[in-house]
């Protein structure tokens, strides 16, 4: 098993509060993301889950245990750094196997753990060599190798890709997916990169200032956001906001519009505008436009799209996409 409870968890340093008030419920065999912007508070959440941070107040449980006062060691969570945090002077076998050697498991039981676990991660080949030996993404594979073997009740990734370039951070990502579906364990996984975070949970937990704004699947953020944070934080290019009269008009204090909901055409109810920008990136195209109305607006059009630096065009906004928000920044339904 491996669900986790967190029930009015605070933390605080000092007169800074970085966590006010988390509640969330974390179901058996999840893959949970926590998604952000920087000093959000997402892997100061993950810490105290770990048990390397001690709460201010509250209660975490882990499979209807309370741990709020429980060592890391005692929690059986794995957790992946974004740092590989590897022995140097240690082949890959020995990095995999040094926690369960540093437990008194015996040798028989190690190799066997570690093969399995080789087997999985694509390292079977690599075992003899040292971590200088190997690629970023190897060396990643090797720090999830050291957590997959003790067969924790659940995995906790913080940011393990953020020291990997833009094709490997790709790959390594559906490896992830993949690794998730193959075990079907508990993670939950740190990231400030939005398109990860779309790409592989179950649930987005978002996160502002400490505060969790939303808790959804990615499609229901993307399409029933609750607040102009989420709305602005979730889906790239990220929506268009309109406010002013042309807010006023839906009865909000401002509008929301994502770029694929805006059609390239004329008419009743159309904003009339210039291309700024075009950046044209094969299958799409993402316009930048500047209206009277409606101010600067992302539209995306097809990748063959013709239009160019300077010209002219209308744009008619779907009024069955759009999201209503007041003063506050509180979706209006």
């Amino acid at each position: 098993m491996g669900t986790i409870s967190l029930k009015n968890v605070r933390k605080s340093f000092g007169d800074a509060t970085i966590i006010p008030n988390a509640n969330l419920e974390i179901g058996n065999g999840e893959f949970i993301v926590f998604v952000g912007p920087s000093g959000c508070g997402k892997s100061t959440l993950l810490r105290l889950i770990a048990g390397l941070e001690d709460l201010t107040s509250g209660v975490i449980e882990i499979d209807g245990r309370d741990v709020t006062a429980a060592a890391p060691s005692e929690r059986g969570l794995a957790m992946v750094f974004q740092s590989y945090a590897l022995y140097p002077h240690m082949s890959v076998r020995n990095n995999i196997a040094f926690g369960l050697k540093m437990a008194g498991v015996p040798k028989a039981e190690i190799d066997e753990k570690v093969a399995k676990a080789a087997a999985t991660l694509n390292l079977t080949e690599y075992l003899d060599r040292k971590p200088r030996q190997l690629s970023g993404g190897q060396r990643q594979r090797v720090a999830i190798g050291r957590a997959i073997v003790r067969q924790p009740k659940a995995f906790l990734f913080d940011e393990p890709l953020s020291n990997l370039d833009a094709a490997l951070r790709v790959n390594m990502r559906v490896f992830i997916m993949q690794l998730h579906k193959d075990l079907g364990s508990t993670m939950i996984y740190v990231t400030h990169d939005q398109v990860e975070a779309m790409t592989m949970a179950d649930r987005i937990v978002v996160l502002n200032r400490g505060n969790i704004e939303q808790v959804g699947s990615p499609l229901e953020l993307y399409n029933n956001p609750d607040s102009l944070f989420v709305a602005g934080f979730i889906g790239s290019p990220k929506m268009n906001f309109v406010t002013g009269a042309e807010a006023g008009r839906h009865k909000a204090h401002t509008i929301g519009i994502r770029p694929e909901h805006i059609e390239i055409a004329s008419g009743a109810g159309a904003w009339t505008g210039r291309i700024a920008l075009a950046e044209h990136l094969g299958a799409d195209s993402f316009l930048h436009v500047d209206t009277p109305a409606a101010g600067r607006l992302v539209v995306r059009a097809p990748g063959d799209f013709r239009g160019k630096d300077g010209d002219g065009i209308s744009l008619k906004p779907d009024l069955n996409r759009l999201h209503r928000f007041d003063e506050q920044g509180k979706v209006i339904r």
